[in-house]
């Protein structure tokens, strides 16, 4: 196990390094000269403007060498400052990043629940009226854009009934339609996948033994088919939840949350490039390190599972 982990690690180290590349490019493939475009909407700016701008972004350095800076300033902890308010951009991630992860585990642990939950009923009532309403319902999450979803529960529950307040907050009141609206498509597509991988392992022999002992199949499915049946679902969730953390940023908009996704939009906006390039990273990281954490879950779901290295030739 031990072996394992410490390869998947080793493996993850390319991605990582891949992504610095990607998001460092970022500000040089910006058409035209990146640090005059930040002054378009302003009317331009002078020589010297320009000419201090590129010295603070490092941009008259040989290119490089500006990638060498960049990725060793990374790993201090430092991913420069932002060109509009001159405030770190770390801190500024850092101060956006809590209330972004709230939403993602909010909508994360909804749709966990809700999937599963519709998943294993489906599964014990297969080819019932109940398990096509539930995958008819799991096809329309999946087909429904979060953002229309988001402004559908603003207009019912928000404005009409008047349940819960739609302006932004922490509370959980406040939380409860942004995570509805951002958990409910991976809620469907886990709902779906926990069928249809329940389904498959209820074919197996050692479930036929269980039923032949004469448990009921409410037992057998939680006792003997959930936890196999639990390994690619732990895939398709590690999957979501970057997904999620993507998504919070049409959802922070929709509700007018503050978070790292309206950070990374009034980043774009204003042509703000160091502050871009610092919150595309980290939720590019943050990404892969779940997913990462999923690799390991499945040594422990399934002991099994192990990373076999091919032997040397003698």
């Amino acid at each position: 196990m031990f072996k394992y982990i410490i390869n998947r690690l080793i493996s993850t180290a390319p991605v990582i390094l891949s992504i610095s590349i990607l998001v460092f490019s970022m500000l040089h493939l910006v058409p035209g000269d990146p640090v005059r475009a930040m002054f378009v909407e302003s009317g331009g700016a002078s020589a010297e403007q320009i000419a201090q701008i590129r010295n603070l972004l490092g941009l008259d350095k040989p290119l490089p060498l500006q990638y060498v800076d960049y990725v060793t300033s990374a790993l201090r902890g430092d991913l420069g400052k932002s060109i509009i308010t001159q405030q770190s951009v770390t801190e500024l991630i850092r101060l956006s990043f809590p209330s972004t992860f709230q939403l993602t585990v909010a909508g994360m642990g909804l749709a966990v629940l809700l999937g599963v939950a519709m998943g294993i009923a489906a599964a014990l009532h297969h080819n019932s009226w109940f398990d096509n309403l539930t995958m008819l319902t799991a096809t329309m999450g999946v087909s429904m854009p979060s953002f229309w979803l988001g402004l559908l529960l603003i207009y019912v529950f928000g404005i009409q009934l008047r349940w819960v307040p739609i302006t932004a907050g922490s509370d959980m009141r406040r939380l409860l339609l942004p995570a509805v609206a951002l958990g409910f498509q991976a809620a469907a597509i886990i709902a779906r996948m926990v069928r249809s991988s329940l389904l498959e392992v209820m074919k197996e022999d050692y479930i036929r033994t269980a039923r032949a002992k004469g448990l009921s199949s409410t037992k057998v499915i939680l006792r003997h088919a959930l936890r196999n049946a639990l390994i690619p679902v732990v895939t398709v969730v590690g999957l979501q939840f970057g997904g999620l953390l993507g998504g919070a940023v049409i959802i922070e908009s929709v509700f007018a949350r503050r978070g790292i996704g309206q950070l990374m939009v009034g980043a774009l906006q204003a042509r703000d490039f160091p502050l871009a390039q610092g919150c595309v990273l980290f939720v590019a990281i943050v990404y892969v390190l779940v997913n990462l954490g999923v690799d390991m879950l499945y040594g422990f779901i399934d002991p099994r599972i192990q990373y076999h290295e091919t032997p040397a030739a003698a």
